[in-house]
Parts: structure tokens; sequence; C-alpha cells
């Protein structure tokens, strides 16, 4: 049973936009051995988050919980701030 709280996918990622009303734009890297040639790799992806309190700032490091669809592009909402930009 996914849909428990306790059970939803998280990631960590960095505020790359904040200048949407309750919605945030976030990045998250992974780095990845290639399998053939062995060479690390950085990937990122870009996310929209909500934020319904409009407290994430431009370049906080931040946790990112799977939710239900709330929007076109939105399926995840920010859970956490771990580290405030300075």
């Amino acid at each position: 049973m996914n849909s428990e709280k306790g059970l939803r996918r998280t990631l960590v990622g960095v505020v790359a936009s904040n200048k949407m009303d309750k919605t945030v734009v976030v990045v998250v890297s992974r780095r990845f051995k290639h399998p053939i040639y062995g060479k690390y790799i950085q990937q990122r992806q870009k996310y929209m988050a909500h934020d319904p309190k409009n407290i994430c700032s431009l370049g906080d490091k931040i946790l990112l919980e799977e939710s239900r669809p709330l929007s076109k592009r939105k399926r995840w909402m920010v859970r956490d701030i771990l580290e405030k930009a300075l």
C-alpha cells in the first residue's frame, strides 16, 4: 500500500526558482557510474514542487515528498528545508 504517508518517495534538491506563487522549481542531481565506460556522470532533473507557505528561497537545500497530482506538472511537495541559503 503505497498510499500511506510513510512509504512515499523522497528526493533532496536545491531550489532553482521561487518566482511562482506556492510553487518552487527544484534541481535534483544524481551521480552514477556509466555501465560500460566506468566514468562517473552527473545528471540533473528539474521538478516543480508545492510550497504552500512560500518559505523556500533561492539556493535552499530541501527535501521533496511525492504527492498526488496538484497541477499539470506538480507532483511533489516541500517536506522540509534541510539547509538555508546564505
